[in-house]
């Protein structure tokens, strides 16, 4: 599975995990250059905190266009510290 946005690979792996419809890939399998951490977070009842990312490539920001549990709750731990994503990143086989 590959995550593309502004025709740039972000992530790329062979073992998303796919929850809820959304695949996360582990955090070794994405290109660190293109994301900044963002001040948001959400609460999940069930998977826990999420800490976003902003997606930036040639100079434009998509931002909060990612987003990953650092401390997943027991039900999600299989997930904690992949990456998903949102916002018009396009997810492709």
């Amino acid at each position: 599975m590959k995550a593309i946005w502004n025709e740039t690979v972000l992530a790329e792996s062979d073992e998303t995990k796919v929850v809820e419809g959304n695949h996360y890939f582990p955090a070794e399998s994405i290109k660190t250059e293109y994301f900044q951490p963002s001040e948001t977070h959400t609460v999940c009842g069930w998977k826990g905190t999420a800490s976003y990312y902003d997606v930036v490539v040639n100079g434009d920001t998509n931002g909060d266009a990612a987003w990953y549990y650092p401390e997943a709750k027991p039900d999600a731990k299989e997930i904690e510290g992949h990456v998903a994503f949102w916002k018009g990143v396009e997810i492709v086989e």
